[in-house]
Parts: C-alpha cells; sequence; structure tokens
C-alpha cells in the first residue's frame, strides 16, 4: 500500500498546484487540473516514464469516474423544471445545433481535409461534436452562475447536446441491442422510484452523521452507471438524467449540496480532470499541427457560429451570446470516452486518437478561458456576490 499513498499525494499535490493555478490565471479549477495533468505527462513521459503517474490504476480509474458521476448530477440537481419548462426551446434549439453542426462540419474536415476514412471521420464527429457538462457546471459554479435561469438553460443546452452526441455514437458503431433496451427501461423506472421514494427517505433518515443522504445517491450513480456501461452507453448519461430527476428533492437542500461539492471538487473531480490532461499526448500533436489545428479551430467555430446567432435569435444580449458560444465549445468527458471508444475498437490508430484528444482537451481550455476572462455576464449575478468578485471572476 506504500506506493499507492505515495501515488495518491502526488496526485492531490498536483491539484494543489492546479488550485494556485487557478487563482493566479482566474480560470476554473477543472481548466486548471487539465493543464496541470498535460504538463505533468510531458515533464514525466520525458524523465521518469509515461505510466509514472498510474493513470491506469483500477483504483485511479474508479476515483475518476465516480468523479465525473458526481460532478455531472450536481449539474443537472441544479436544473430547476419550472425553468426548464419556460426556456425548453432555447435550450433544445442551443443543444440541438450545439451538436448537429460540429457533428458534420468536423466529420467533413477529417475526410475531406485531412483524408482520413469514413468510419474515423464519422467518430472525429461524435467526439468533436460534444458539450463538456462537467467544464461548463465547474466554470459557472465559479463565477456564481449556476444558479440563476441563464446558467440553468446553458446546462439544460448541454444535455440536449450530449444526448445527441450518445444517441450517435450509438447508431453509427454500437447498433441499439437488447441493452439498450433493457437500460432505457431500467433507467425510466429507477427515476421515477426515486423521485417518489426519496424525498421521503430523506426525511425518515437524512439529516444525521451517518449521511445517509450521500451514501443512497452514490448506490443509485453507480447501480445505473454499471446498467449503462453494461448496455455500451455512458455511465454519466444516467447521472444526468438523476440530478434533473432529484432537482427539486436535492437540488434545493443547500447543505446537501455543500457536502457534495465538498467530496466532489476537493478529492474525486481533480483524479478526472488531470487524468483527462495526462491522456494527451504532447509529441504526437507536434508532429501533426495541421490536423490538429484543424480540428480545433473546426469544432469551435462551428460551434460559435452555431451557438451565438441561437442564442441572440432568443434575446441575449452580446456578452451573454458569446459567453454561450465559447462555454459550448467546450469539451472533455464525452469526447475522450468517444476517442478510447474509437481506439479500442480499431477504428482509428494511435496517432488519430492523440490528435483527436488533443484537439477535445484543448477545445475545454481555450475557448473556456477567454469566455472566464473576457465575456463572464456580471449583470446577471446579485449585485452583492458581483461585487466581491474581481475582474475576471
Amino acid at each position: 500500500m506504500t506506493e499507492v499513498w505515495a501515488l495518491a499525494a502526488v496526485w492531490l499535490s498536483l491539484a494543489l498546484v492546479a488550485g494556485a493555478l487557478a487563482m493566479w490565471l482566474r480560470i476554473s479549477s477543472a481548466m486548471a487540473e487539465v493543464v496541470i495533468g498535460t504538463l505533468a505527462q510531458l515533464v514525466l513521459a520525458a524523465t521518469i516514464g509515461s505510466g509514472a503517474l498510474g493513470t491506469d490504476e483500477p483504483w485511479v480509474k474508479f476515483l475518476s469516474g465516480v468523479g465525473v458521476m458526481l460532478l455531472t448530477f450536481l449539474a443537472g440537481a441544479e436544473l430547476e423544471p419550472a425553468v426548464l419548462k419556460l426556456k425548453w426551446k432555447e435550450a433544445v434549439s442551443l443543444g440541438s445545433v450545439s451538436f448537429l453542426v460540429p457533428f458534420f462540419i468536423c466529420a467533413a474536415i477529417s475526410h475531406y481535409v485531412l483524408g482520413w476514412g469514413v468510419m474515423p471521420s464519422w467518430l472525429a464527429g461524435v467526439a468533436l461534436g460534444g458539450t463538456s457538462v462537467a467544464v461548463i457546471y465547474t466554470e459557472m459554479m465559479q463565477h456564481g452562475l449556476n444558479g440563476t435561469g441563464f446558467g440553468k438553460t446553458l446546462l439544460g443546452a448541454c444535455f440536449v447536446t450530449d444526448l445527441g452526441n450518445v444517441v450517435a455514437l450509438g447508431l453509427i458503431f454500437s447498433p441499439f441491442t437488447f441493452r439498450t433496451v433493457v437500460f432505457v427501461v431500467a433507467t425510466a423506472v429507477g427515476c421515477v422510484a426515486l423521485a417518489k421514494f426519496t424525498p421521503r427517505l430523506f426525511k425518515m433518515f437524512g439529516a444525521r452523521p451517518s449521511e445517509f443522504e450521500t451514501k443512497f445517491l452514490l448506490v443509485a450513480l453507480l447501480a445505473l452507471g454499471s446498467l449503462a456501461t453494461w448496455a455500451e452507453s455512458e455511465a454519466v448519461l444516467p447521472a444526468y438524467i438523476i440530478g434533473m430527476t432529484l432537482a427539486n428533492a436535492v437540488g434545493k437542500d443547500h447543505a446537501l449540496i455543500r457536502r457534495l461539492r465538498t467530496v466532489t471538487f476537493g478529492v474525486l473531480t481533480p483524479f478526472f480532470f488531470i487524468r483527462a490532461g495526462y491522456l494527451v499526448s504532447i509529441p504526437a500533436i507536434v508532429t501533426a499541427p495541421i490536423a490538429f489545428l484543424a480540428l480545433l479551430l473546426g469544432k469551435v467555430a462551428a460551434k460559435s457560429l452555431a451557438v451565438y446567432p441561437v442564442s441572440r435569435f432568443f434575446g441575449s444580449p452580446h456578452v451573454e451570446g458569446m459567453y454561450s458560444a465559447l462555454l459550448m465549445s467546450s469539451g472533455l468527458a464525452f469526447g475522450a470516452i468517444a476517442s478510447l471508444y474509437g481506439l479500442s475498437h480499431g477504428i482509428i490508430d494511435r496517432s488519430q486518437y492523440s490528435v483527436l484528444v488533443g484537439a477535445v482537451i484543448a477545445s475545454g481550455i481555450i475557448p473556456t478561458m477567454v469566455a472566464s476572462n473576457f465575456f463572464v455576464p456580471h449583470h446577471l449575478l446579485p449585485k452583492a456576490k458581483s461585487a466581491e468578485l474581481p475582474e475576471g471572476e
């Protein structure tokens, strides 16, 4: 166990450095952790070896997976049904164009510009068509926008985008099977049961040092997450749906939300974001800069040009429209998952994987940094909150 303790200390040390970097650069902690992970890979691969950080250790993968599941759950739990009822047309419109436009454009760039085969090009479209709920939720929470109607609408749009991402991956590369039907039915039944019984269980057993609520939610997330992977879907999808289902029971319990955030951001998500950055091979990107830049610029340009006019159409001023367009351009979890799926199934090779994941992660860093420093809609925050934040926070 000595090696495990030492390795865990290294991971959390990197998270501490990322926290300081986030405050210095005035970016979200998630983006700083991705950057630190990428730099760590570059240094450690050249000095000790690419496996020095133990990114393939089962316990690291587990903590990383639980972290992104809880983060996605929290994003869903902060959605308010009343807000989405009023803004559903905007959320669906933003989410749809955010996936479809970059999906087709990036697939076309991969095939006609980079010369990739048909199936690798479709995979690139799927990977680059996604939007990272984890990155957007973390970014908006840091600025205090997650509790606003604007933030909730944007998170709803993210769900539509990533739902399209998952459906496209399933239809093109792993057609729906009996397992998919079981997963969909079980998720629907589970959400109905959770909506009905969770408030009662929390009232009976909650608000005690045993943290019944946290354990109960983890059981639900892990159970449906395992069913999702069994059905060859993604574990984070039911996490988001469960969060939306329990928005009234969990989202309004501010003490519970604070406790979940402490565990999620303090311990778990650094493993996910640092690992995501560590998986990027800088040398592979350097050897194929044109492919990397073409995919990165294609994704960011396609998403921005699709989302900004739709946001303006629904009445958002310029700053909000730019903030929405740039944040919706960010990618991470689903893009990395789709890329890894393609590599493990022989759809893309190692060099294509590195370029694709590099573009996905860069799209999560660069647009978010620009949005965070130049286009945060401070006017949407309560005056007291906005006054406490320095420029760019």
